[in-house]
């Protein structure tokens, strides 16, 4: 996030795209719901009717897997309308005349006909947004699980530099974290590109950085993605594999085939708290401990370093994730450190990234949570990105040319299925589903639809039927809604008896690999008439 979760309540407009905030994020949803009810604009662009197009002074409600012609339209009024921040474009960019040529003829009229959306609420949204000062976008995985989610990123950035949305409070460019740690990890180097504080793995200078520090000798090549990992086992290219807190068998697409990858390779380590559906596979389990039984830091949505605090001990032999791991190394012959504890394994990462030079657990323990970049022990953090212009010199504009998704629907698939998270569930669910109360409000999969494609179907709201992919089918009860458009269904991931990934598409996107979860094609059987 280029900006804060407590500058959202301060925002002018709000454009939350690709994001059901209410349900996967619902404390920022609080912040976003006091910023209207303080006479905020906002524009929800989704192909559900999600709680927040309730409240939206516009809702987009686009077809899945448009979202670049969509852009490219917004885009395309504000260069020909005039609202272009001119001074901004001028000093802080390069490129713009790439997106002048590459929007040329995307008009809200062009964009109508492939999104749905009416040519004249495409102007309206491109108006409003463009003219008010704190304007800011927050999206998530609806953006980024596309075969297109990278030029999906890039058409959001374009609107931000050519608006000026950048370095301004509550404003810029807002990525949504689905899960406590997401940004954490990634700080720390959770990555097949980066060492920790996002140094390319192939930049000889960081390079010789960490092998300075660790004492080895480091690849310049850059390692494989998860989808990329999960195609590559099954077809025989992985022999082994160590899977720490993620449920692989239900949370990757084309779920069929990551079990017959994980069913061939050799040897398989599970590190989690809980036994899953991938736990099932492993010759090793390592109990971990969860997050009130272990110290150190998370780091939210907002590039916040919080500290997290031993509250109980594990149980049984469960022991703290960075615990396990130096444990490890030391038995197949790397002399790790012995670390006091993880203050020490931050203060390592700490010495050796500037970003987060200024940040120690002693330093949070007496000021609170501190965002990074914040390279010195004096240094406050930054609550806002770009303040004096983007980081590494001017921001590049990146063209982009709107395609079709890897698979739509047609005469044997005719619906579009998009998946995503509820209210109720978390991810994978591990947890949640040890939840009585959880359990009791949402016990089991469910396939959401248009109250028509039902009646044509013959199937009535709670019916159990087949949903069937060219790659998988589960059962699913009918939940017949007014938030879907026709010709498009909707299914959570949190059900292992009924494994929505089954149906997914493993296609991924040319630059980052990641899965198009959101558009798969499909078909809906009745039981009765499947048997026959």
């Amino acid at each position: 996030m280029t900006n804060s979760i407590p500058e959202i309540r301060d925002a002018e407009l709000l454009f939350v795209i690709g994001s059901n905030t209410t349900e996967a994020h619902p404390i920022i949803a609080m912040e976003m719901k006091r910023a209207v009810k303080n006479g905020a604009k906002l524009i929800v662009a989704d192909p559900r009717a999600i709680w927040l197009s309730n409240i939206a002074d516009l809702h987009l409600q686009l077809q899945p897997g448009t979202d670049v012609a969509l852009l490219n339209a917004m885009a395309h009024v504000i260069i020909t309308e005039g609202l272009v921040d001119q001074a901004f474009v001028q000093q802080h960019t390069v490129g713009f005349d790439t997106i002048v040529d590459a929007t040329r003829e995307t008009t809200p009229e062009w964009a109508e006909g492939i999104t749905g959306v009416p040519a004249d609420d495409i102007r309206t949204a491109a108006r409003l947004y463009a003219t008010t000062k704190h304007a800011g976008i927050y999206y998530t995985l609806g953006i980024t699980e596309h075969t297109h989610g990278t030029d999906n990123v890039y058409s959001l950035a374009n609107l931000v530099l050519m608006t000026g949305h950048l370095g301004v409070r509550s404003a810029g460019m807002n990525p949504l974290r689905g899960q406590n740690n997401v940004q954490g990890a990634n700080d720390a180097g959770a990555s097949p590109v980066f060492y920790p504080g996002y140094q390319r793995v192939d930049d000889p200078a960081a390079q010789a950085r960490f092998e300075g520090a660790w004492g080895v000798d480091l690849s310049p090549d850059p390692g494989m993605n998860l989808n990329v990992m999960m195609k590559a086992m099954a077809t025989g290219d992985i022999k082994g594999m160590y899977v720490m807190g993620e449920d692989i068998v239900l949370s990757e697409p084309n779920a069929s085939k990551v079990e017959q990858g994980l069913n061939s390779i050799e040897f398989l380590v599970v590190q989690d708290i809980f036994h899953n559906e991938t736990t099932r596979f492993a010759d090793v389990v390592l109990p971990a401990a969860c997050f009130a039984e272990k110290d150190g830091v998370f780091t939210n949505s907002d590039r916040r370093v919080q500290r997290v605090r031993k509250a109980v001990e594990p149980p049984g032999e469960a022991r703290a994730d960075w615990e396990i791991l130096c444990d490890l190394a030391r038995r197949v012959g790397y002399p790790m450190p012995e670390y006091a504890d993880p203050g020490e394994v931050y203060s390592e990462m700490a010495g050796l990234c500037d970003k987060f030079a200024g940040i120690s657990h002693d330093r949070i323990n007496a000021e609170g949570g501190l965002q990074w970049p914040c390279p010195a022990p004096e240094h406050p953090g930054t609550q806002y990105l770009h303040g004096d212009g983007p980081l590494k010199g001017k921001a590049e504009f990146q063209a982009t040319a709107y395609r079709p998704s890897e698979e739509l629907p047609d005469e044997d698939y005719p619906l579009l299925l998009s998946t995503g998270r509820t209210l109720y569930h978390y991810n994978a669910a591990t947890q949640t589903r040890r939840s009585s109360g959880a359990m009791a409000r949402q016990p089991r999969n469910f396939i959401e639809m248009h109250r028509r494609d039902a009646k044509i179907r013959g199937l009535e709201d709670g019916e159990l039927v087949r949903v069937r992919s060219r790659r998988g089918e589960v059962l699913a009860a009918v939940n017949v809604s007014p938030r879907m458009k026709r010709g498009c269904v909707w299914m959570p991931l949190h059900f292992p008896d009924s494994n929505t990934n089954r149906l997914t598409n493993d296609a991924g996107d040319p630059t980052t690999q990641t899965a198009e979860y959101k558009v798969c094609a499909v078909v809906i059987e009745k039981l009765r008439a499947a048997a026959k």
